[in-house]
């Protein structure tokens, strides 16, 4: 998958009216997650996608510790939209990564979570049967 068709998925499942606004909760989505896992598993999630989007995990301060609510408030000011909207943005962001992505490779990301980070991932479980423990 290349740049183009990323984005695009993630502006057709977000319903966002401009590309742009679809690159910004990219951005801020994978912006965070990466500054909450290891760099390890941020690289793991990061290699398979287009290089104009793995640099938002890859250039991230990884290792970080921060609940899921923190989470979410750093979604919403970076995407410049309220929890709510930050929630499904990254929601919807993770269940591309997992489409996109090998699957160990979120299962990796996800296990090393809390287990607040868990509505993350309520659309992968959606597509596939949970594999985490």
């Amino acid at each position: 998958m290349d740049y183009q068709e990323f984005v695009g998925q993630v502006q057709h499942r977000l319903e966002l009216p401009e590309f742009g606004q679809a690159v910004r909760a990219t951005r801020a989505t994978l912006t965070t997650l990466g500054e909450r896992l290891e760099a390890g598993e941020a690289s793991d999630l990061a290699s398979p996608l287009p290089m104009e989007i793995d640099r938002f995990i890859l250039e991230a301060e990884s290792g970080q510790r921060f609940s899921y609510t923190e989470f979410l408030d750093r979604v919403s000011e970076r995407a410049n939209v309220d929890a709510s909207d930050a929630n499904y943005h990254a929601q919807q962001l993770v269940a591309l990564l997992a489409e996109v992505v090998p699957p160990g490779n979120i299962e990796k990301a996800r296990n090393q979570l809390p287990d607040d980070y868990e509505p993350l991932f309520e659309f992968v479980d959606e597509d596939a049967p949970s594999t985490a423990e």
